[in-house]
């Protein structure tokens, strides 16, 4: 960091521009008392004790030591943590008083409506900043139905992809059509399942639905009535979401893995896992050869090698191969 960015970071931490002047020229000085501290930043003397007695307060700087009546820097590593935790208070305080007034408005907008405050309906162009608000605010958990259409084009997710590297789990069960979707699957799936996501799939997903740290859930228009109605649900903590989450857990445990577990030997070819990997799908071999960029005659040649490895026959003994290995 470049010290001419530190008078920014302490403004940031809550310290006023005489304090931050002040604690800025102890750094660049050393030891001042009061008085020599007022004439060499142009501050008057009570400014000076009222600025000092506040730096005191935070736990940047000492007025005793060998020297009574020197003012010293000291190690800031407590004080700024608290300084922090107490800015932290604040933007939630903050961030609680603008939820309450948002919900004072739609009161006095609709006072009849009490279910405002649990559903909402986004519609436009509202909707995908709303989707790349929601993800952008995850912190620990995201759950998703994943099936087209997609509101932000099926691009590649940065957003997931940044929140799986700093802790954020991803569990989806995917639509066989979004798997089938041989763009779509590069650009977006592939992608975030080599960064950690959880990925499954069934042949239809009950709902497009998107639940954000099992504290609120967007629920968007099915394939058909996308094309009619371009429009989200939010639902908030309510007996409603928690439906929504037990709908989740329930088709998660009946979807098929989209990614192999990590009981699968190194010796396995990587085009054979990724056969296997779409097999376990439940994909068509049509779509699997799409996927791989590969041809019909060549996806043949290489299931008979996985089954032969396997002393399989048929896709079935394959699977139940796969399933005892644990590779599935």
């Amino acid at each position: 960091m470049r010290d001419e960015e530190l008078p920014t970071h302490l403004a940031r931490l809550g310290l006023g521009d005489r304090e931050t002047l002040l604690y800025l020229g102890l750094l660049r000085t050393g030891p001042l008392a009061p008085a020599e501290a007022a004439a060499r930043l142009g501050l008057d003397l009570d400014e000076a004790d009222e600025c000092v007695n506040h730096l005191v307060d935070l736990g940047l700087v000492s007025a005793g030591g060998p020297d009574p009546a020197a003012v010293t820097p000291i190690e800031p590593s407590i004080g700024i943590e608290r300084l922090a935790h107490t800015r932290s208070a604040e933007l939630r305080e903050a961030q609680l008083a603008a939820i309450d007034a948002y919900r004072r408005y739609r009161r006095s907008v609709h006072p009849h409506a009490a279910m405002d405050e649990l559903v909402e309906v986004l519609t436009g162009s509202r909707v995908e900043e709303r989707i790349h608000q929601a993800e952008g605010a995850a912190r620990s958990e995201v759950l998703r139905f994943d099936s087209p259409p997609y509101h932000t084009g099926g691009v590649p997710n940065e957003t997931e992809e940044h929140n799986l590297a700093h802790g954020v789990e991803y569990r989806i069960v995917y639509s066989k059509s979004a798997v089938q979707n041989n763009r779509y699957y590069a650009c977006n799936i592939q992608p975030c399942i080599a960064a950690g996501e959880q990925a499954r799939v069934l042949p239809t997903v009950p709902v497009k639905l998107t639940i954000f740290d099992r504290r609120q859930a967007l629920v968007s228009m099915s394939f058909v009535e996308a094309d009619i109605n371009d429009s989200i649900l939010i639902v908030r903590p309510s007996s409603l979401l928690s439906a929504l989450i037990g709908l989740f857990e329930s088709s998660w445990r009946s979807a098929f893995p989209l990614h192999l577990g990590g009981r699968v030997p190194t010796t396995l070819r990587p085009l054979h896992r990724r056969i296997l990997e779409l097999l376990a799908g439940g994909l068509t071999d049509e779509n699997i050869a799409e996927l791989l960029g590969i041809s019909r005659r060549t996806l043949s040649r290489n299931l008979e090698q996985l089954n032969a490895g396997a002393g399989a026959t048929t896709r079935f003994q394959l699977a139940l191969y796969a399933t005892r290995k644990g590779w599935i």
